[in-house]
């Protein structure tokens, strides 16, 4: 137990912050310690439920930091091309908690992808095998049949309900604690986040028969890359719904009646979105100056767009590259080193560089 614990957990303090996203204080992490109770009790922040979870499943805690990691860097490939790009995410949680904060599209989408994250890792490790708490889907045994006829349950289909049932036990604890508008929000998107995983659930097959005639199948339940969960959740982002309160509080209605109520699918926010243009602690913005834009595009990534108007500063450098591949039979392709110059733009930073803040 010791030897698990004793490592610097550089990524669950982020889940926990995101468990906890109306908190600002210091970073939280976990030492060196003899049991789950001291680890659990020494990390702040949280509730009495997700504290039981810690200790009744203490390795689950290493999943979820994988957890960390995976919807983290989807995050960051989902906006790499705008101007919040998912970077306050490294450079503290103080800029973290301020997006969250905002009850805004990407607070909206944190949440749905970071909740996603860990149904992903939960039931991963539970296939793997690195829980005691769980294994393979246990409700897919004997035969079935599919569209291409009968077939064997076999091999180890991922137990995606019991994904979703841990992470919402633990991600859910604190919301469930809170009546306001914004723990409802973000009680939806958490859900919308678990609901995406499981939406592409796949069935995997296995022919068994002489010379591949597929007399027999054996197929089993596995979770597609999670590429394709960030994916969809992008498209419900930037088609994410502003909502208000109802009035007795217990629902959302939609703040334009021209468009349609959201589904359990969707992502809701309260808040426009700041332009993320300037470094700004109030809203979390670590601004665009510096930034790598695209002198030829139109897109979000644009140096019109990326710079904001500023204007953009270009470099021209020298880098390695393959050059004049060929084919050699068989099988092998060979390129020579070749030595390029290109230009990079990198967004100008506001006349008054320093940090916007209002408070």
């Amino acid at each position: 137990m010791a030897s698990l614990f004793g490592i610097w957990w550089w990524s669950l303090p982020l889940v926990l912050l995101w468990a906890t996203p109306r908190v600002a204080s210091s970073w939280w992490y976990m030492g060196a310690v003899g049991s789950s109770r001291v680890m659990c009790d020494n990390v702040p922040g949280l509730v009495s439920r997700q504290r039981q979870l810690c200790r009744r499943h203490p390795e689950a805690m290493l999943s979820i930091g994988r957890g960390v990691a995976a919807w983290t860097a989807e995050c960051q490939h989902q906006f790499r091309r705008h101007r919040w790009d998912c970077s306050a995410l490294e450079r503290g949680q103080r800029l973290l908690g301020r997006v969250l904060q905002r009850s805004s599209r990407e607070s909206a989408f944190v949440h749905a992808i970071s909740s996603a994250g860990v149904v992903f890792a939960i039931t991963r490790a539970c296939s793997q095998g690195e829980l005691k708490s769980c294994s393979c889907d246990p409700e897919k045994k004997g035969s079935a049949k599919d569209s291409k006829g009968r077939f064997d349950w076999g091999g180890c289909s991922d137990n995606i309900d019991y994904g979703v049932k841990f992470a919402r036990a633990f991600v859910d604890a604190k919301e469930r604690k809170g009546k306001d508008a914004r723990a409802l929000m973000n009680l939806h998107n958490n859900r919308a986040g678990r609901k995406a995983v499981k939406r592409f659930l796949k069935q995997e097959c296995k022919c068994h028969g002489v010379s591949g005639s597929c007399t027999l199948r054996t197929c089993w339940l596995a979770m597609a890359d999670f590429r394709k969960t960030g994916d969809y959740l992008w498209k419900k982002y930037n088609g994410a719904i502003q909502v208000v309160m109802n009035q007795d509080g217990t629902g959302f209605t939609v703040a334009n009646k021209r468009f349609k109520k959201p589904t359990k699918n969707d992502l809701v926010y309260f808040e426009s979105s700041p332009d993320y243009c300037i470094r700004d602690r109030d809203v979390g913005s670590p601004g665009t100056a510096g930034r790598v834009c695209n002198q030829t595009s139109r897109g979000m990534d644009s140096c019109e767009v990326m710079c904001c108007g500023r204007g953009y500063d270009t470099l021209r450098v020298s880098r390695m590259t393959k050059c004049e591949c060929k084919f050699h039979w068989c099988c092998a392709v060979r390129c020579q080193d070749c030595l390029e110059e290109v230009d990079i733009h990198t967004c100008k930073a506001p006349k008054a560089a320093g940090w916007a803040s209002r408070t």
